[in-house]
């Protein structure tokens, strides 16, 4: 195993989720010091274990990614207890309901803009900073197919999915200079609880055969897994990346290549 990240310092928000969980176990084995980052304490316990399981050095803090005092927390504790930080994947987020805009509950798109929009805004913002008394380091966000191509029955995720490429590309403009490197990946559907809501959230009777339509839009034919997307947001923020920002990256069986 390569450890691409040794006396690196890496936050993963979101890192309670499927996703969030397999990039701070690679994350870990490949010898970063682990911030994570989570709003929910049991699963972001059960995330710490599996990191200190390794080896690693890693530490836990509950916080909501839409108050920015909750941000600087972390990013705070991060700098106070490793010494400061090289990477931010910022990765929370929340699918919101499913059904069309005229359907649409208000409050609901208010929440998922603020979770995957805003927090993403206030990552980067909080934590740029640091990373710049680091002398640079990377940032990636999570967007989605979502964020390339339409879906009548999720606008409101698909909103804040675009806004988050739209962020990640004003980001890389705006610290390049500063050797900061700021990129966007976008898995299609991965085995996740994400998808299993969203399948239910389309047909509460047949999740299953849901399931079975969106793998038929994937070229490969099968959703991708939780692994597989954490190989590449440890690539874009290694040093194996590092002439690389400002770029949007699919990881979805070709399924945004029609």
């Amino acid at each position: 195993m390569a450890e691409r990240f040794v006396g690196k310092t890496v936050i993963v928000t979101g890192a309670a989720g499927g996703i969030g969980r397999a990039t701070v176990e690679l994350f870990a084995r490949e010898g970063a010091r682990i911030v994570l980052v989570d709003l929910k304490q049991s699963p972001l316990d059960e995330a710490l274990d599996l990191a200190t399981s390794t080896g690693a050095e890693a530490i836990a803090i509950g916080a909501d990614v839409t108050i920015p005092g909750d941000v600087q927390r972390y990013v705070d504790e991060a700098t106070t207890r490793f010494g400061g930080i090289d990477v931010l994947f910022n990765n929370a987020g929340i699918e919101g309901r499913v059904a069309p805009i005229d359907q649409y509950p208000t409050d609901v798109f208010e929440h998922v803009m603020a979770v995957n929009v805003t927090g993403v805004f206030l990552g980067i913002k909080h934590v740029v900073p640091a990373l710049r008394a680091r002398g640079g380091g990377a940032i990636v966000n999570t967007s989605s197919v979502a964020g390339m191509v339409g879906n009548a029955l999720i606008p409101a995720y698909v909103a804040s999915k675009h806004a988050v490429i739209g962020l990640t590309r004003a980001a890389a403009q705006t610290y390049g200079a500063d050797s900061i490197r700021v990129n966007a990946i976008c898995p299609s559907p991965i085995e996740t609880r994400m998808m299993r809501s969203i399948e239910a959230g389309v047909s509460a009777d047949q999740p299953e055969a849901i399931k079975h339509l969106m793998e038929a839009n994937i070229p490969l034919g099968r959703y991708g897994t939780p692994e597989e997307v954490a190989a590449l947001v440890a690539f874009l923020c290694s040093d194996d990346a590092r002439f690389i920002s400002g770029g949007i990256y699919p990881v979805d069986g070709g399924m945004t290549s029609g």
